[in-house]
């Protein structure tokens, strides 16, 4: 399926963040829970530990409703920033800091992340950690040359993003403008840790159709070096049983680490 782009204001408009939590993580249904949640976790549980991702802040670009993305970097940063790009993502992050009634539950992944950490008893104390390190909560936009204006924060030791970039990009020039524009949010030596989907145009959200940037990994690749990163590694698994699911026409997950050079 081929579509127009997906504005920015069709998503302030249409982008439901409950039927988005419905689709893809809730309990018993979300489409996400099995493949994705488990490639992801595993790759950032080993990003914040055999992988030496540390530091003082890290910021999340494009969190959208979800923390389940934080739950190992809490244990390796005394700060963590949230940010996206719709307000209505960032109420739901707010209620589930505050522990609002019907803020979305992220048990699963949660417990998932403690097994991997051997402390599967443990499993509140790590809510209550990633709660601690959340430090702030602020709106952004990746196509922006700033993307966190207007506010101001000192390029950070860790910039993590998930399944954002292919849905705020239009072409693959904006793709790149979207790397140049979170590289200056890093410092010098920094790392960048992106994980998303490659080669779909599409996904649904509830009865909403939301256009994607389709990425093969050859462009990952390329816009990566050409945008001045130093990848450090790319790792692809293909999704099994694609012919069955109708919610996006992905074929494979994505993994990266890079660094923005020191001398840059």
């Amino acid at each position: 399926m081929e579509l127009p782009f997906t504005k920015q204001q069709t998503y302030i408009d249409e982008f439901n963040s409950n039927d988005y939590y419905d689709t893809y993580y809730a309990p018993g249904k979300g489409l996400l829970i099995e493949e994705w949640m488990e490639f992801a976790l595993k790759k950032l549980h080993e990003t914040f530990t055999s992988g030496g991702v540390e530091g003082d802040t890290l910021i999340d670009i494009g969190s959208g409703p979800t923390i389940y993305q934080l739950l190992s970097a809490c244990e390796v940063f005394k700060n963590i920033i949230i940010s996206d790009f719709l307000p209505q993502n960032l109420m739901e992050i707010h209620k589930w800091l505050k522990k609002d009634h019907g803020a979305f539950d992220w048990s699963l992944a949660v417990k998932s992340v403690c097994e991997m950490e051997k402390n599967s008893n443990n499993c509140q104390k790590k809510e209550e950690k990633l709660r601690q390190t959340v430090k702030q909560v602020l709106q952004c936009d990746a196509l922006k040359k700033d993307p966190l204006e207007p506010h101001v924060v000192p390029p950070v030791d860790c910039l993590l993003s998930c399944l954002c970039l292919e849905a705020a990009c239009k072409d693959l020039e904006t793709f790149y403008s979207a790397l140049k524009n979170l590289r200056t949010l890093i410092k010098p030596g920094g790392h960048i840790v992106l994980l998303s989907v490659l080669n779909a145009t599409f996904y649904y959200v509830g009865n909403k159709t939301f256009s994607s940037l389709c990425v093969t990994k050859e462009d990952l690749e390329k816009a990566l070096i050409e945008t001045g990163y130093q990848i450090e590694k790319i790792e692809v698994t293909s999704q099994l049983g694609q012919e069955d699911k109708d919610f996006s026409n992905y074929d494979s997950h994505y993994y990266v680490h890079a660094r923005k050079p020191h001398d840059s």
